[in-house]
């Protein structure tokens, strides 16, 4: 772990701090008038998920983490849990569903997904940015209706459900942007 100084923290950044492993969410550098330097961040919790803003001055030290990153296949969940293979020493370790919270449905079978590693502890399971999805259930194509901004409800073959354009019909493939969970393109 490498010391670095309370006002060189950055958005993203883990960090150890009161026993706890946390990640930036949201840093704000302040240059009061009179007094010193400091940096208020917004800290998110990657074992438990709890918030915490804290003030760091420019002298105090924190001690950042660097996690490894594995791309790891997913092969099949039991009992709520995801078991997933090291593509390199074909390892398999299973975690709890809850590390992907509401993006779980997007996690499909033989999948690549990266996880973020603390030593041995998986704190965090990233899926690809983009995933096909096909649409399972929405209102028919209306003709002439090109409003720029109008969409309409659909509900996909996961059981998720977003907003499409009024142009896209059921049983038609599009790509879905899984970190904000809306309709991207046209497969």
């Amino acid at each position: 772990m490498a010391k670095i100084n309370g006002n060189e923290i950055k958005p993203g950044m883990v960090l150890e701090h009161d026993g706890g492993l946390w990640a930036a969410v949201k840093v704000n550098h302040v240059k009061p008038g009179k007094g010193g330097a400091f940096a208020q961040a917004e800290l998110k919790n990657l074992r438990d998920g709890r918030k915490l803003n804290e003030r760091f001055r420019s002298e105090d030290k924190v001690d950042e983490v660097r996690l490894e990153n594995k791309d790891q296949q997913f092969l099949y969940e039991t009992d709520g849990r995801l078991v997933f293979m090291d593509s390199e020493t074909y390892e398999q370790i299973e975690l709890d569903a809850e590390l992907l919270g509401d993006r779980r449905p997007f996690l499909q079978d033989g999948m690549t997904a990266t996880i973020r590693y603390y030593g041995d502890e998986a704190l965090a399971v990233t899926l690809p940015q983009k995933v096909k999805c096909r649409i399972v259930e929405t209102e028919p194509v209306q003709k002439g209706q090109t409003a720029a901004n109008s969409f309409k409800p659909a509900i996909l073959d996961n059981g998720v459900r977003i907003m499409i354009p009024p142009f896209i019909g059921p049983d038609e493939d599009i790509i879905v942007h899984t970190e904000l969970m809306e309709y991207s393109e046209r497969a």
